[in-house]
């Protein structure tokens, strides 16, 4: 059994989905892994990490619009606003989402179904810096 770390920045604009599945695509394929599981973490508590769609961008124009409507901004019961508006929504977003993803490694790839892609779904509407970890563990054969 062989073990892999990886740690890379994506940088978002504000509140989307930004997708970085071909980056780690190439980081497992560089292993030469046949079978295994790869674990992805971010490390932040107001973005998360999605498993979704990556054919039609109108999937994540939905969901954040979803979102933005399931959970809003000056709700008067808040008590964390001193870093700003969207920030306890961003959140409450993290914690109904995901910050931690694990995905099969088989024949050597990542066992993607033919429409899904990996996102960061920053929740903030500012420009962030965010740390996504890769664990990858397989063999060989």
């Amino acid at each position: 059994m062989k073990q892999f770390t990886h740690s890379f920045t994506v940088r978002t604009r504000g509140q989307g989905l930004y997708p970085f599945t071909q980056h780690v695509e190439a980081w497992v394929a560089q292993h030469k892994l046949m079978t295994g599981l790869l674990t992805v973490f971010l490390q932040h508590t107001s973005a998360s990490l999605l498993l979704q769609e990556n054919a039609d961008p109108d999937v994540g124009r939905d969901l954040q619009e979803f979102f933005r409507r399931l959970v809003r901004e000056n709700e008067t019961w808040y008590r964390h606003t001193m870093e700003g508006p969207d920030d306890m929504p961003a959140h409450i977003k993290a914690a109904l989402t995901q910050t931690q993803l694990s995905i099969p490694l088989m024949n050597g790839s990542l066992a993607l179904g033919a429409w899904q892609g990996l996102y960061l779904f920053e929740h903030r509407r500012t420009a962030h810096s965010r740390t996504v970890l890769l664990h990858l563990l397989g063999e060989t054969d």
